[in-house]
Protein backbone atom coordinates (compact mmCIF):
# COMPACT_ATOMS: atom_id res chain seq x y z
CA UNK A 1 0.00 0.00 0.00
CA UNK A 2 1.30 3.46 -0.93
CA UNK A 3 1.08 5.22 2.46
CA UNK A 4 1.87 8.90 2.03
CA UNK A 5 1.42 10.14 5.59
CA UNK A 6 0.67 8.39 8.86
CA UNK A 7 0.98 9.15 12.53
CA UNK A 8 -0.24 8.62 16.07
CA UNK A 9 -3.43 10.53 16.81
CA UNK A 10 -6.15 10.48 19.47
CA UNK A 11 -5.56 10.70 23.21
CA UNK A 12 -1.83 10.06 22.91
CA UNK A 13 -1.43 12.97 20.51
CA UNK A 14 -3.60 15.24 22.68
CA UNK A 15 -1.58 14.44 25.80
CA UNK A 16 -4.70 12.99 27.44
CA UNK A 17 -3.82 9.30 27.37
CA UNK A 18 -3.97 7.30 30.57
CA UNK A 19 -2.14 4.05 31.36
CA UNK A 20 -3.67 1.35 29.20
CA UNK A 21 -5.13 3.77 26.66
CA UNK A 22 -5.27 2.53 23.09
CA UNK A 23 -2.80 3.96 20.60
CA UNK A 24 -4.68 5.17 17.52
CA UNK A 25 -3.06 5.69 14.16
CA UNK A 26 -4.38 7.65 11.19
CA UNK A 27 -2.99 8.01 7.71
CA UNK A 28 -3.68 8.38 4.04
CA UNK A 29 -2.60 6.33 1.07
CA UNK A 30 -2.62 6.60 -2.70
CA UNK A 31 -4.36 3.87 -4.65
CA UNK A 32 -2.70 2.89 -7.90
CA UNK A 33 -4.06 5.28 -10.50
CA UNK A 34 -5.03 2.50 -12.88
CA UNK A 35 -7.32 1.12 -10.18
CA UNK A 36 -9.71 3.97 -10.99
CA UNK A 37 -9.99 2.94 -14.64
CA UNK A 38 -12.11 -0.19 -14.22
CA UNK A 39 -15.69 -0.92 -13.30
CA UNK A 40 -15.02 -0.88 -9.58
CA UNK A 41 -12.88 1.74 -7.91
CA UNK A 42 -10.39 1.01 -5.15
CA UNK A 43 -11.34 0.83 -1.47
CA UNK A 44 -11.57 4.29 0.04
CA UNK A 45 -10.55 3.27 3.56
CA UNK A 46 -8.74 0.48 5.37
CA UNK A 47 -9.45 0.02 9.08
CA UNK A 48 -7.66 -2.45 11.34
CA UNK A 49 -7.60 -3.26 15.04
CA UNK A 50 -4.58 -4.49 16.98
CA UNK A 51 -3.09 -2.15 15.97
CA UNK A 52 -5.88 0.42 15.71
CA UNK A 53 -5.25 2.13 12.40
CA UNK A 54 -7.40 3.97 9.87
CA UNK A 55 -6.08 4.77 6.41
CA UNK A 56 -8.09 6.85 3.94
CA UNK A 57 -7.42 7.01 0.22
CA UNK A 58 -5.98 10.41 -0.69
CA UNK A 59 -9.11 11.79 -2.38
CA UNK A 60 -11.41 10.69 0.43
CA UNK A 61 -9.09 12.18 3.03
CA UNK A 62 -9.11 15.49 1.18
CA UNK A 63 -12.90 15.54 0.94
CA UNK A 64 -13.22 14.89 4.67
CA UNK A 65 -10.62 17.53 5.51
CA UNK A 66 -12.25 20.12 3.24
CA UNK A 67 -15.47 19.46 5.15
CA UNK A 68 -13.68 20.40 8.39
CA UNK A 69 -13.64 16.87 9.85
CA UNK A 70 -11.68 17.26 13.12
CA UNK A 71 -10.49 13.66 13.21
CA UNK A 72 -8.79 13.69 9.80
CA UNK A 73 -7.66 17.32 10.08
CA UNK A 74 -5.29 16.64 12.96
CA UNK A 75 -3.13 14.42 10.73
CA UNK A 76 -1.55 17.46 9.06
CA UNK A 77 -1.03 19.33 12.35
CA UNK A 78 0.77 16.66 14.39
CA UNK A 79 4.02 17.37 16.24
CA UNK A 80 6.93 15.98 14.24
CA UNK A 81 7.65 13.20 16.73
CA UNK A 82 4.22 11.63 16.20
CA UNK A 83 4.62 11.00 12.47
CA UNK A 84 5.54 7.44 11.61
CA UNK A 85 5.42 7.77 7.81
CA UNK A 86 6.29 10.98 5.96
CA UNK A 87 6.86 11.02 2.23
CA UNK A 88 7.56 14.01 -0.03
CA UNK A 89 3.91 14.04 -1.10
CA UNK A 90 2.87 13.84 2.54
CA UNK A 91 5.06 16.84 3.33
CA UNK A 92 3.49 18.72 0.42
CA UNK A 93 0.06 18.12 1.92
CA UNK A 94 1.21 19.48 5.27
CA UNK A 95 2.50 22.59 3.48
CA UNK A 96 -0.93 23.32 1.96
CA UNK A 97 -2.96 22.46 5.08
CA UNK A 98 -4.24 26.01 5.51
CA UNK A 99 -5.97 25.82 2.12
CA UNK A 100 -8.23 23.12 3.57
CA UNK A 101 -9.76 25.49 6.10
CA UNK A 102 -12.87 27.66 6.04
CA UNK A 103 -14.61 29.50 8.85
CA UNK A 104 -18.07 28.05 8.33
CA UNK A 105 -16.93 24.45 8.02
CA UNK A 106 -14.55 24.59 10.99
CA UNK A 107 -17.23 26.05 13.23
CA UNK A 108 -19.88 23.61 12.03
CA UNK A 109 -17.64 20.55 12.32
CA UNK A 110 -15.98 21.21 15.67
CA UNK A 111 -19.08 22.48 17.45
CA UNK A 112 -21.09 19.72 15.78
CA UNK A 113 -18.77 17.01 17.02
CA UNK A 114 -18.75 18.58 20.50
CA UNK A 115 -22.55 18.59 20.50
CA UNK A 116 -22.55 14.90 19.54
CA UNK A 117 -20.30 14.19 22.50
CA UNK A 118 -22.73 16.03 24.78
CA UNK A 119 -25.64 14.03 23.41
CA UNK A 120 -23.81 10.82 24.24
CA UNK A 121 -23.26 12.09 27.76
CA UNK A 122 -26.87 13.21 28.18
CA UNK A 123 -28.28 9.92 26.89
CA UNK A 124 -26.41 8.04 29.60
CA UNK A 125 -28.56 9.59 32.33
CA UNK A 126 -27.80 10.56 35.90
CA UNK A 127 -24.33 9.09 36.41
CA UNK A 128 -25.45 5.87 38.13
CA UNK A 129 -23.65 3.54 35.74
CA UNK A 130 -20.85 0.98 35.71
CA UNK A 131 -17.16 1.77 36.09
CA UNK A 132 -16.55 1.05 32.39
CA UNK A 133 -19.35 3.37 31.34
CA UNK A 134 -18.01 6.02 33.70
CA UNK A 135 -14.61 5.80 31.99
CA UNK A 136 -16.22 6.24 28.59
CA UNK A 137 -18.22 9.18 29.93
CA UNK A 138 -15.06 10.85 31.21
CA UNK A 139 -13.40 10.27 27.84
CA UNK A 140 -16.30 11.78 25.89
CA UNK A 141 -16.35 14.77 28.22
CA UNK A 142 -12.62 15.35 27.70
CA UNK A 143 -13.09 15.22 23.95
CA UNK A 144 -16.04 17.62 24.13
CA UNK A 145 -13.81 20.11 25.91
CA UNK A 146 -10.92 19.50 23.52
CA UNK A 147 -13.09 19.99 20.44
CA UNK A 148 -14.37 23.31 21.77
CA UNK A 149 -10.88 24.61 22.55
CA UNK A 150 -9.20 23.35 19.38
CA UNK A 151 -12.05 24.39 17.11
CA UNK A 152 -12.05 27.91 18.53
CA UNK A 153 -8.27 28.14 18.18
CA UNK A 154 -8.44 27.03 14.56
CA UNK A 155 -11.33 29.42 13.87
CA UNK A 156 -9.60 32.46 15.35
CA UNK A 157 -5.91 31.83 14.59
CA UNK A 158 -5.86 29.50 11.59
CA UNK A 159 -3.61 27.09 13.48
CA UNK A 160 -4.21 23.90 15.43
CA UNK A 161 -2.16 22.74 18.41
CA UNK A 162 -2.97 19.06 18.70
CA UNK A 163 -1.44 18.73 22.17
CA UNK A 164 -3.67 20.45 24.68
CA UNK A 165 -2.45 22.79 27.38
CA UNK A 166 -3.02 21.76 31.00
CA UNK A 167 -4.21 18.16 30.47
CA UNK A 168 -5.13 17.99 34.15
CA UNK A 169 -7.93 20.48 33.54
CA UNK A 170 -9.44 18.16 30.93
CA UNK A 171 -9.25 15.16 33.25
CA UNK A 172 -10.89 17.13 36.05
CA UNK A 173 -13.66 18.17 33.69
CA UNK A 174 -14.20 14.55 32.70
CA UNK A 175 -14.60 13.52 36.33
CA UNK A 176 -17.06 16.35 37.01
CA UNK A 177 -19.18 15.42 34.01
CA UNK A 178 -19.14 11.74 34.94
CA UNK A 179 -20.70 12.74 38.27
CA UNK A 180 -23.24 15.12 36.67
CA UNK A 181 -23.56 15.14 32.89
CA UNK A 182 -25.29 18.54 32.82
CA UNK A 183 -22.09 20.24 34.00
CA UNK A 184 -20.91 19.90 30.38
CA UNK A 185 -23.69 22.08 29.01
CA UNK A 186 -22.38 25.48 30.23
CA UNK A 187 -19.03 24.84 28.55
CA UNK A 188 -20.71 24.02 25.25
CA UNK A 189 -22.96 27.07 25.49
CA UNK A 190 -20.02 29.32 26.38
CA UNK A 191 -18.09 28.27 23.30
CA UNK A 192 -21.14 28.71 21.08
CA UNK A 193 -21.27 32.29 22.32
CA UNK A 194 -17.53 32.76 21.79
CA UNK A 195 -17.82 31.56 18.20
CA UNK A 196 -20.73 33.95 17.67
CA UNK A 197 -18.74 36.90 18.96
CA UNK A 198 -15.36 36.09 17.39
CA UNK A 199 -14.08 37.20 14.00
CA UNK A 200 -12.48 34.30 12.15
CA UNK A 201 -9.19 34.65 10.28
CA UNK A 202 -10.33 31.89 7.93
CA UNK A 203 -11.90 32.45 4.52
CA UNK A 204 -15.55 31.75 3.83
CA UNK A 205 -14.62 28.82 1.58
CA UNK A 206 -11.57 26.55 1.46
CA UNK A 207 -9.13 26.97 -1.40
CA UNK A 208 -9.58 23.78 -3.38
CA UNK A 209 -7.11 24.61 -6.16
CA UNK A 210 -3.91 23.62 -4.27
CA UNK A 211 -5.61 20.45 -3.04
CA UNK A 212 -6.75 19.53 -6.54
CA UNK A 213 -3.24 20.15 -7.87
CA UNK A 214 -1.78 17.97 -5.10
CA UNK A 215 -4.14 15.14 -5.98
CA UNK A 216 -3.08 15.35 -9.62
CA UNK A 217 0.56 14.98 -8.51
CA UNK A 218 -0.42 11.97 -6.42
CA UNK A 219 -2.18 10.34 -9.37
CA UNK A 220 0.75 11.04 -11.69
CA UNK A 221 3.23 9.61 -9.18
CA UNK A 222 1.26 6.36 -8.87
CA UNK A 223 0.40 5.75 -12.51
CA UNK A 224 2.00 2.93 -14.47
CA UNK A 225 0.99 2.84 -18.14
Amino acid sequence: MNVLLSGIVGSTAYGLAKPGSDIDRLGLFAADTTAFHGLHGPAESHVTTNPDRTLHEAAKWCRLALGGNPTVMELVWLPDDLYEVRTPLGDELIEIRSSLLSAKRVRYAYLGYATQQFKRLYDRGDGSFSADTRKRTEKHARHLMRLCHQGFELYTTGRLNVRVENPGTFHEFGEEVAADTMTALPLLQRFEERFDQAKSVLPDQPDEAPVEAWLHRVRAAHYTP
